[in-house]
């Protein structure tokens, strides 16, 4: 059997930036978030069940002890001393966050997340989960289909090839929420806008706006950060005054350019107005051959041992081609940069690695 793989390319941009846009107002909710209404986190321990052998091995305890635990609440005891031993079980952690204002039944997403030494989550169903807050108590109760978006491949040699993470995954809408989150925002008499990217002159635009559109001594800018506007008591006419307030246009400067990336899942978001200054880009290709056959061990007739077969794994490592330079003109744009990135065949694991890279360095 005949298993080839490639590694990911090496690639060196020098030289990155991010140009800046012309001004431009938007609306004050996408600039700010409201103190009082945030996420919480919630946290939760369980097993997911189901999978093709390539659960947790017998040396992790904790899921035996745990598979044993679920099954004496079910009515099935096990008799004592006795240490399942099964393949297909993985204990897991799940976490998940819980938005502010989310009412009681309402559905919301969940990671699950390996905690022994399984191989992959692929095909397993966690089973029902309490995920509890910082104060311990039981917010949510989550349970579903685990999706995977990773492999994991490993020969009887112990060769493998792993693309993103098979130990991690997720389930849509997998939690029920059970009990709402407390905010002190309806109590509180004054409603305070953190900006997303605290900016002096930004903190100002905003208290100016406010003033002007609701009357003057509506919001008083304290910090680069934070904008304390005074809102109405009456529950029905905060909500009217708060669906007006993120309406409100702001002039927010000049935005900058983002990109974001998910290290686990591979995916890479690259902003419009994205562009780079003069920069060479140096590009090689890795191949890994992985051969892998089986070695029957006959003894001698004499010698009274038993035929074994043993798996043999032959690993090659070879560079294919010619290393590749390439010149990117100062102020290329996302289309081009895109069209670069891909005529050198990167993945998106390289470009993640030379974007940390880069904005460690300050570039």
């Amino acid at each position: 059997m005949f298993k080839r793989y490639v590694i990911s390319p090496r690639l060196l941009f020098i030289g990155l930036w991010l140009s800046l846009p012309s001004a431009t107002a938007q609306s004050l909710g996408s600039l700010v978030d409201i103190e009082g209404i945030r996420g919480n986190q919630l946290v939760g321990y369980s097993l997911v069940v189901g999978l093709d052998g390539t659960g947790d091995k017998n040396q992790v305890k904790f899921t035996g002890q745990s598979m044993a635990n679920m099954l004496r609440q079910f009515g099935v005891q096990l008799p004592a001393k006795i240490d399942p031993k099964v393949k297909n079980v993985a204990a897991v952690a799940v976490s998940a966050t819980l938005p502010s204002m989310y009412g009681r039944g309402q559905s919301i997403d969940v990671t699950v997340s390996s905690i022994g030494d399984a191989k992959s989550l692929r095909g397993g169903t966690l089973l029902l989960t309490p995920l509890r807050g910082a104060d311990g108590e039981v917010y949510a109760l989550a349970q579903g289909n685990v999706v995977v978006g990773g492999v994991k491949a490993e020969g009887n040699s112990g060769s493998s090839v792993t693309v993103n993470t098979a130990t991690v995954g997720r389930i849509p809408n997998g939690a029920s929420i059970e009990r709402q989150a407390i905010s002190d925002f309806q109590t509180n008499n004054q409603v305070i806008l953190n900006l997303k990217q605290p900016s002096f002159k930004s903190a100002n635009n905003v208290a100016v706006a406010l003033n002007r559109t609701f009357g003057a001594n509506t919001a008083t800018a304290q910090s680069a950060t934070n904008v304390v506007v005074n809102a109405p008591q009456d529950p029905g006419a905060r909500v009217a005054f708060m669906s007006m307030l993120e309406e409100v246009q702001i002039n927010a400067g000049k935005p900058t350019p983002r990109i974001i990336f998910n290290a686990r899942t591979g995916t890479v978001v690259i902003g419009d107005g994205v562009a780079v200054r003069a920069a060479a880009v140096s590009h090689g290709n890795l191949t890994v051959s992985i051969r892998e056959d089986y070695k029957v061990s006959q003894p001698n007739a004499l010698a009274g041992g038993e035929t074994a077969v043993t798996p043999q794994s032959d690993i090659d490592v070879n560079k294919e081609g010619n290393n590749k330079m390439m010149i990117v003109p100062a102020g290329t744009r996302l289309r081009i940069i895109v069209n670069t990135i891909n005529s050198l065949g990167a993945s998106p694991d390289d470009v993640m690695a030379i974007l940390q890279a880069l904005h460690e360095a300050g570039a």
